[in-house]
């Protein structure tokens, strides 16, 4: 029997919905905006407006996708269809990357929040985990490895609960800090944009917005066990969508508020917390709040980790599947229809990251910077599946001016981030290159699987360029500044 019969249609519309929402209410509504906030002051409002612009953009492309093919691992395999093995194989690696870096994300929020209780688990100072912080974080992603060995019947009946739960909190967070503790005057007293609106735009791919509004993925990853696909992947990324951007955009506008003055005196980003919602609702005398939010901080990262870790694994039993890693991961547990082996595998890679790395904004930063390559090429693809008739009835209306508009933002967000996290993204991708040719030149593919595959090589080049043009520009005036009498 095919691996992939194992992967039982178990998610309606509800569970796919919580799904999505499982993926973007995770610790990014306990950091985010904290860390937007202090690159950009209240500006970050706008951040997270353009983030969900530029990302219900790139979801209604992979909806397409997902309707016309839904298939488990689906964002790695879509670029093999309309392009051939080295885009598909970069793109997979990115992808790979990218998600494998989530649990350690997730864990390391849960963990710095639980400092509050158990103090020596993070240093506020220097905005890391500490060693004991590091090991907890790892226990805890052993939990979600363990928790998503039982299947996924158990994950979409529980994910839904959880999801519930976590999105409760941060409404009831909204409510009370507008009307406690609410201080006007931050949003002017510094200035609106204080480090520029250059600054805004940047924090959409580095502060955790994009790493947020990309739980939707995991929607695509496990489009393979979805009951009516071509009704229910629109529906739930649309409605899952709406719902996550009211609510950031209201997250960021209460914790500018709720910051004391006297603490922004120097700048926004001076504002060190290491619970930064429970904190404020302390100094705002909300200990009920701050108590509610703790709670939440143990389950929102946890749901948000299962997601990912769930959909992590249908990647890379995807991937499997393709070529692009060795068959021993494209096997199914028969008896709880879960790639248990890939589960594993990724624990292992996400070691990787949060152990150098050591705290949630320096990973976040990196998995932004490193997911963003594969939206801007299922732009393309897209558009080849409906070329070559694949699309057939299953399209969505206007796509063929979603499609080019979402390439055109994806690109957009590279431009504006600063050079530093561009050459941390294209790592992610390098790797992937190097393992292709290597399989390419093993197995002798054809010359039409490179050829397929160019135009993102071109694309990506001169990313580069205008992103280190840009970022020498900018230093040159710097300099000058500097320089110049006063």
């Amino acid at each position: 029997m095919d691996q992939e019969q194992y992967l039982k249609k178990k998610m309606g519309f509800w569970s796919l919905t919580a799904l999505s929402l499982g993926g973007i209410i995770g610790s990014s509504w306990l950091f985010g905006p904290w860390a937007t906030a202090k690159l950009a002051g209240p500006a970050a409002i706008i951040s997270w407006l353009i983030g969900a612009i530029v990302i219900t953009f790139i979801a209604l492309v992979y909806a397409e996708l997902g309707r016309v093919r839904p298939e488990s691992g689906g964002l790695g395999r879509y670029p093999l269809y309309s392009h051939g093995s080295m885009l598909a194989t970069v793109t997979s690696y990115s992808i790979w990357l990218g998600y494998c870096a989530t649990a350690p994300v997730e864990s390391a929020g849960v963990i710095q929040y639980a400092n509050q209780f158990w103090p020596g688990l993070y240093d506020v100072g220097n905005e890391q985990l500490t060693t004991t912080g590091m090991l907890a974080a790892t226990v805890l992603m052993v939990f979600f490895v363990v928790f998503n060995y039982f299947g996924v019947k158990l994950f979409a009946v529980t994910n839904t609960i959880i999801t519930v739960i976590k999105f409760v909190v941060p409404v009831l967070t909204i409510i009370a800090f507008f009307m406690t503790g609410f201080h006007p005057e931050n949003f002017t007293s510094q200035g609106f944009a204080p480090n520029g609106y250059s600054a805004g735009l940047s924090a959409v791919l580095t502060s955790g917005i994009f790493f947020a509004y990309t739980g939707f993925g995991n929607v695509i990853m496990m489009s393979g066990e979805v009951v009516n696909p071509r009704k229910n992947i629109p529906l739930a990324l649309i409605a899952s969508l709406v719902l996550a951007a009211i609510m950031y955009v209201l997250l960021q506008v209460v914790f500018i508020g709720a910051v004391p003055p006297e603490m922004i005196a120097n700048g926004w980003s001076g504002i060190k917390f290491d619970s930064p919602f429970a904190n404020l609702a302390m100094i705002a005398n909300m200990v009920w709040l701050s108590w509610i939010i703790t709670a939440d901080a143990m389950v929102s990262p946890t749901g948000s980790a299962l997601a990912y870790t769930a959909g992590t694994s249908r990647h890379v039993f995807g991937m499997a599947k393709s070529g692009f890693l060795p068959g021993y991961f494209g096997v199914i547990n028969k008896r709880f229809g879960v790639p248990t082996r890939a589960l594993a595998f990724n624990f292992v890679i996400g070691l990787l990251f949060l152990f150098p790395l050591k705290s949630w904004t320096a990973i976040v930063a990196i998995v932004g910077a490193i997911g963003i390559y594969k939206y801007a090429s299922a732009c393309v693809t897209v558009m080849v599946f409906r070329k070559v008739g694949l699309t057939k009835d299953k399209g969505l209306p206007g796509m063929s001016v979603i499609a080019p508009l979402a390439f055109v933002f994806a690109t957009l967000l590279i431009y504006w981030t600063k050079w530093s996290k561009v050459q941390l993204g294209i790592t992610g991708l390098l790797i992937g290159l190097a393992c292709y040719l290597i399989v390419h030149f093993i197995r002798k593919y054809k010359a039409e699987e490179i050829i397929g595959g160019l135009y993102l090589i071109a694309y990506i080049l001169v990313l580069i360029g205008l992103s280190a043009t840009l970022a020498e520009s900018a230093s040159c005036l710097s300099r000058s500044c500097r320089s110049s009498p006063q």
